[in-house]
């Protein structure tokens, strides 16, 4: 059981193989923290991982299972990117992107569902977001909402590319506080990318160079 990415090769279009025959293996409960300098290839793997960007070379298995393209937030490896504000349709109130966690679930199931597992209070959400509009809220606000509607996917996988990077130093805190503190309770693996170097410290069980 564990996420496998097997010999990725991946190039963007006229462009030298920005990762080439590269394997790595993450176990449930293993926080690792992918490492290298910009321009690496770390988001570009976090995309594969996350079945966001097919490998021309290779393949990506969830607990054994062949890994497909990206349909939503049905997948048992949820991305959360760096900017909160490309990961929500403009037109749609907060409450019911939220509510996009919960496949099968109305809007009013999902947003009950959210509340009793905690998720809105250990991010900090508050219920008046909720018929907001993603440019009334602030960028920290909108990450908030991210990292909620991906837990309530309940994951087996949590790709985490510069999390918490817009958030100040105490807010980030907080945040990783309740990550870590949910992903013990469900035995869920991390991939972790930052630039904070406390951070990795802090965080990660193992380290990846790329």
């Amino acid at each position: 059981m564990s996420l496998v990415a097997h010999d990725i090769t991946f190039a963007y279009p006229q462009a030298s193989p920005l990762l080439r025959g590269f394997s790595l293996e993450v176990e449930p409960g293993e926080r690792v923290a992918l490492v290298a300098l910009s321009g690496a290839g770390k988001t570009t793997l976090c995309r594969i991982l996350a079945g966001v960007l097919m490998p021309q070379a290779g393949s990506v298995t969830v607990d054994g299972k062949g890994h497909r393209a990206y349909a939503g937030c049905a997948l048992s490896v949820q991305l959360i990117a760096q900017h909160p504000e490309l990961a929500f349709d403009p037109r749609m109130r907060m409450g019911r992107s939220l509510a996009e966690g919960a496949v099968g679930r109305s809007v009013e199931e999902a947003l009950a569902q959210a509340e009793s597992e905690g998720l809105v209070s250990a991010f900090g959400i508050r219920r008046e977001w909720y018929a907001r509009l993603p440019h009334e809220l602030s960028g920290g606000e909108l990450m908030r909402f991210c990292i909620a509607r991906a837990l309530l996917a309940h994951p087996r996988y949590l790709i985490c590319d510069e999390m918490t990077a817009m958030l100040d130093a105490l807010t980030q805190a907080e945040v990783w506080h309740a990550v870590l503190e949910i992903a013990r309770e469900r035995d869920m693996g991390l991939v972790v990318v930052s630039h904070a170097p406390a951070l990795i410290d802090c965080i990660a069980t193992r380290r990846v160079e790329l």
